[in-house]
């Protein structure tokens, strides 16, 4: 299966914090003018090299440092966080730098609260960034964990919504059996209600954007230990290991609820589909295929479903 790289190139990002970017060089320039105009510039018989290579080396280091998270995170709090800290250190040792090719008077301070409000102020800054950083860390641990099951066999990976597929599903059932046989598991199906109608009406590339949509969708509202599979079509499955029916129903009736109120666009007309779906639910205390045939015909509806269309502006 060919990997699909969904990070966008570096330039790209670049682009994005283009201001920042501007902001920096415009910042370490002014610092260059202020120094020459405001000091005396030193011989060079009087440069300290050892202290131009640590503080230059540290400002060049911190504005790489810039660079790296700006290249590899979109625009954000711990974004702005992350990268104004370093900044602010970057700049802290340039200014400390500068020291070493220009003298000032000792009657004008303002170098000094430069130096003495930059390098802390940034890292201050840069703690908390990291601190943010942290909790999105755990967030996205926790998204990975749901996957896990996912990624010890990536042959059953789905195409279109990276999740497992019917026959990984069916031998996960098994292993749960096996694994709990006095502790079952619940299994949950939901069924996109008329998803046909959204491929015909909107082409099949806007079909697999909805279903990519609502997996995301699913895949956040689970716990860590749960299952998520596209079964089949327009139809997924949600295996819940050691979870009794009523856990199941409640579960069942909450993600219907979540893809009910999704806010779907569509890509080209920028219109928003309203899309409903139905669940079944079961303890998988049975044969595999009995139980998913049963729980499919519970999905079966009696009456046709409303389709999905496009929202009211």
């Amino acid at each position: 299966m060919t990997a699909i790289n969904f990070s966008p190139p570096a330039t790209t990002m670049l682009a994005m914090h283009r201001f920042a970017l501007i902001v920096m060089t415009l910042l370490g320039g002014v610092f260059v003018l202020i120094y020459a105009s405001l000091g005396e510039p030193k011989s060079l018989a009087n440069w300290n090299w050892m202290d131009i290579l640590g503080e230059g080396g540290t400002a060049l280091m911190s504005a790489l440092w810039v660079m790296l998270v700006l290249t590899s995170r979109p625009s954000g709090r711990v974004t702005f966080l992350l990268a104004g800290g370093l900044l602010a250190i970057a700049l802290g040792a340039w200014v400390d730098s500068l020291d070493e090719f220009f003298i000032i008077p000792k009657t004008q301070l303002w170098d000094n609260w430069l130096e003495s409000l930059l390098m802390p102020g940034g890292m201050l800054t840069l703690t908390v960034g990291l601190y943010f950083w942290r909790q999105e860390q755990f967030s996205l641990n926790d998204h990975m964990r749901k996957r896990e099951r996912l990624f010890r066999e990536h042959r059953a990976f789905d195409r279109i919504t990276q999740l497992a597929n019917a026959d990984y599903l069916r031998r996960q059932i098994r292993l749960e059996q096996t694994r709990s046989p006095d502790r079952p598991s619940a299994l949950i199906l939901l069924d996109v209600n008329q998803f046909h109608q959204i491929n015909r009406q909107y082409g099949q590339v806007e079909g697999d954007r909805v279903l990519q949509a609502i997996s995301h969708l699913l895949l956040l509202n689970l716990r860590s230990d749960d299952l998520l599979c596209r079964y089949a079509g327009d139809r997924f499955a949600v295996l819940m290991p050691a979870t009794s029916l009523t856990d199941a129903s409640r579960m069942a009736q909450h993600l219907e609820n979540c893809v009910r109120l999704l806010a779907h666009h569509t890509q080209a007309r920028s219109e928003r589909l309203r899309i409903s779906a139905r669940v079944a639910c079961s303890v998988a205390d049975q044969d595999v295929d009995t139980l998913l045939d049963r729980l499919n015909a519970m999905l079966e509806p009696e009456s046709p479903s409303p389709p999905a269309m496009a929202a009211a502006a």
